[in-house]
């Protein structure tokens, strides 16, 4: 896919980059790019990750929203500005907004986590919820942005912005300029077009990788010259992009190696790494690259990766529903359904049994009034913890060598 000479063609160069570098220095964080050890040795791969998480509104967007609006005219800047976001540009454009004293409007799906709303607000732009997609709350933003007089920010499909969010790969190839691979996640477009065309610039060898998830494949689809479908409700709210960019899809035609697609279970299950192996946070679309690094093992085998954890605003309620699920998926955590005679001690011996093999009873749920129980019988619903699935199992046949009648509940079934 990669041209000879991308360069000569490009809507963005390397030398726009290096200025939008020089342009947001001190103004936006110089996030960290270091080695995550423990997702190596998961990974088979030499990882390093840069954490755009770090600044001050969780995300890389800033940096684009900040050369955009660094860019305007003093005119255009009294007029205000309008942008349409599901969460971190949105939050981008009114942190920066704010520091420089332009007027904001931001438009968001009324879906969106209710975190990244008030985030939004609290930086001092004025939110306006409409629509369910981000399509619909665009045609909402066009309404008002002709009624008002506004200037666009367009979360990706933008020069400035694309420059903006390329800084990242210059920051990451001085950090670590023997990296062999970049996995960079793709939403509209706009920070794989920028990090690629400054990698690529920086070191021609490098090979440049996309990630979106399966519900939103748009980038895929012009990559490899396929009709796709786009939606869906994801985890990955951030990259789910039904409309990519015109001067993104240029860019990453002419710069970028692959695009790789990732299952809503594989990005939780990187969210739920980041949390307990590198103890930092990441959302849905912010993990994608660590989904697409885990899925594919034997692609990445050896090699030194650079990961960008592009966001970490997750719903925290979301986040502990993701972790508890994960712990059922590696067999930590299971949840059975228990047939027993209604009589006294039964609930004991269950918990002395489960408690001598070392599980740790959770939740116990006894039923005795459902129709279709015996009205001679109870049901027992408990939960415990166990080290890992063998654990678990043992402790399941054990209950069964007691002639109690044991199947697992749904989240147990999905472990199986």
């Amino acid at each position: 896919m990669t041209a000879s000479d991308p360069a000569a063609t490009m809507p963005v160069s390397f030398a726009d980059i290096k200025n939008a570098a020089a342009l947001i220095k001190g103004a936006v964080l110089e996030t960290p790019c270091l080695p995550a050890p423990r997702l190596s040795q998961m990974a088979g791969a030499d990882i390093y990750i840069k954490y755009e998480n770090m600044q001050v509104t969780g995300a890389f967007k800033e940096r684009g929203a900040l050369v955009k609006l660094s860019g305007l005219s003093a005119s255009e800047k009294a007029r205000g500005v309008i942008a349409v976001s599901a969460g971190n540009h949105a939050q981008g454009v009114a942190y920066h907004a704010g520091r420089l004293g332009i007027p904001a409007t931001i438009v968001m799906p009324l879906l969106t986590p209710f975190v990244k709303i008030a985030a939004t607000r609290n930086y001092g732009a004025e939110v306006v919820l409409a629509g369910n997609t981000l399509a619909e709350a665009k045609a909402e933003a066009d309404r008002l942005a002709d009624e008002n007089n506004l200037v666009w920010v367009h979360p990706y499909d933008d020069v400035d912005v694309i420059r903006g969010q390329g800084t990242i790969a210059i920051e990451m190839l001085a950090a670590r300029p023997d990296l062999d691979v970049l996995i960079v996640p793709i939403g509209g477009g706009g920070l794989i077009a920028g990090m690629a065309t400054a990698a690529k610039a920086i070191k021609p060898s490098i090979q440049v990788i996309g990630v979106e998830t399966t519900l939103y494949p748009g980038m895929w689809g012009a990559f490899k010259g396929k009709e796709v479908r786009c939606e869906g409700a994801t985890i990955a709210e951030g990259i789910a992009v039904r409309d990519i960019g015109a001067i993104t899809t240029e860019i990453v035609l002419k710069t970028v190696d692959d695009i790789l697609l990732v299952s809503e279970s594989s990005i939780e299950q990187a969210i739920n790494a980041y949390l307990t192996a590198q103890r930092t946070i990441a959302e849905g679309a912010g993990a994608a690259g660590l989904a697409a690094l885990l899925s594919n093992p034997d692609r990445f085998a050896g090699q030194r990766v650079g990961l960008v954890l592009c966001g970490g605003n997750i719903d925290p309620r979301l986040l502990s529903k993701i972790v508890v699920r994960e712990l059922a998926r590696d067999g930590r955590l299971v949840s059975i359904r228990i047939d027993t005679p209604d009589r006294p001690g039964v609930l004991g011996e269950i918990a002395t049994v489960i408690g001598e093999l070392q599980g740790n009873v959770v939740d116990v749920e006894h039923h005795r009034l459902f129709l279709n129980v015996p009205a001679k019988g109870a049901t027992l619903d408990v939960t415990f913890e166990a080290f890992d699935r063998p654990h678990g199992e043992k402790i399941i046949a054990a209950l069964r060598e007691r002639d109690y009648v044991v199947r697992y509940l749904e989240i147990g079934e999905r472990m199986d």
